[in-house]
């Protein structure tokens, strides 16, 4: 009997064994999982917050962050045409999709995503060992050998017509994770990326430490000072830390800063009023003077902003702590523009354990569009282990659970003809 043995039991993992288990004739093909975790899907509990925000109805390239576009062409329209969100809808899983797109478990429950496809690879016979760290895999003239160390002994041994390796990238190591997908790649011979964390908080030169835990409505734009350009924007909820900036909004903009191709003077301006126009803030902020006779600075921002975030904005205004009608006219425009161009530098992204997903890793290039390691028939790259991520909002799991769809596909339809019974 043929055997596909996949390296890794995540997202991409569990959709590659179980578009193999489809797809292979009946008790012609072994599909068996390895994952060195105790169960399979760790980290897919912990998408959306729970809920598992497993796909998105806007899928398009610019959602995604690669160092190849032209590369990653091909690969998205394969993960498109698998159609991962018909394909659970095919296993039975009923979703819903919210007024961005984001498509859910219509439960909100990232328990029964999991609970469905462990199932699934149950009701199809899929082999799932569990706490198995693999050391090597070697390439022979009958296919591959897998060295692996698993609970009962060291050094067990497993030959495989095709592998499929989705071990993940270097984010999340509280789910398992350490970065070996992309080590292993590497040993395969295959060019990486320079990782980084993406879809993480940001670090600044001058945290405020007093505005920790507020949260603000905003406009958030990543600028090259060196180039004084505008990256891109973002708006929506940013939440101020003891080290910097948090909330979605920045998490998108820092996929932006990876190595090499990033900014290297990067910074974050915010807009804590993207409504108005500077015009239109200052004659706001003007006009509440005569309501508040003799009143203080502190007074100001009632109705407006969070008692200390609008402190934080008199200060990196430079205005004085006068009586609000002794101050000039000009000083409301100068606040204005500083509400409006908020500007945080010294921009650094913090570590693995608080991002969502791995930047950089094995160079799309390398892939055949159906995933396989090019030269190397039957051996294929799935998921985060790739030199692509996704924006927040579904897209990392649409990459996931379609690159596995697809390389499991492939992998039954690809196998040597002269050894299927």
């Amino acid at each position: 009997m043929q055997q596909i043995v996949i390296l890794g039991g995540g997202a991409a993992g569990m959709a590659a064994a179980l578009a193999a288990a489809q797809s292979a004739p009946a008790g012609a093909v072994r599909v068996t999982v390895l994952d060195r975790n105790p169960r399979c899907g760790k980290k897919l509990l912990a998408t959306g917050n729970g809920r598992c925000n497993l796909d998105n109805t806007g899928i398009a390239p610019e959602c995604y962050f690669t160092s190849d576009r032209a590369a990653l062409a091909p690969l998205l329209n394969a993960v498109n045409t698998a159609d991962p969100l018909e394909w659970f809808t095919a296993l039975g899983l009923y979703t819903r999709t919210d007024e961005t797109g984001r498509v859910y478990p219509y439960s909100n429950q990232a328990a029964d995503v999991l609970a469905l496809l462990e199932g699934q690879m149950t009701r199809l016979g899929v082999e799932v060992r569990t706490g198995c760290t693999v050391n090597t895999l070697s390439q022979n003239r009958s296919g591959y050998t897998i060295l692996f160390d698993s609970p009962e002994r060291s050094n067990e041994t497993l030959r495989a017509d095709a592998v499929i390796c989705a071990m993940g990238g270097n984010a999340g190591p509280q789910f398992g994770t350490d970065g070996f997908g992309t080590r292993f790649a590497a040993q395969c011979g295959g060019k990486l990326e320079p990782l980084y964390p993406c879809l993480t908080a940001l670090q600044v030169a001058k945290p405020n430490k007093s505005l920790a835990g507020i949260r603000a409505k905003a406009r958030a734009s990543l600028l090259d000072l060196d180039r004084h350009t505008v990256l891109a924007a973002e708006t929506g909820e940013v939440q101020f830390t003891d080290y910097g900036l948090s909330g979605i909004c920045i998490m998108q903009l820092s996929g932006l800063l990876a190595p090499k191709r990033g900014p290297k003077r990067p910074a974050m301006e915010l807009d804590l009023f993207p409504q108005l126009d500077e015009a239109a803030l200052t004659a706001l902020f003007s006009g509440r003077v005569p309501f508040l006779p003799g009143k203080q600075p502190a007074d100001f921002w009632t109705g407006l902003l969070n008692p200390k975030l609008g402190r934080a904005i008199w200060s990196a205004a430079h205005l004085p702590e006068k009586p609000l009608d002794t101050l000039p006219d000009a000083a409301w425009q100068v606040l204005a523009n500083t509400a409006k161009h908020w500007l945080f530098e010294g921009l650094t992204p913090c570590g693995w354990k608080q991002a969502q997903t791995t930047g950089g890793g094995l160079s799309l290039t390398e892939l055949e569009p159906t995933f396989q390691f090019k030269g190397c028939p039957g051996l294929y790259f799935v998921g985060e282990t790739l030199d692509c991520a996704g924006s927040c909002g579904g897209f990392n799991l649409h990459w996931a659970f379609g690159s596995g769809i697809t390389a499991g596909r492939d992998a039954v339809r690809t196998l040597p003809r002269k050894h299927r019974k």
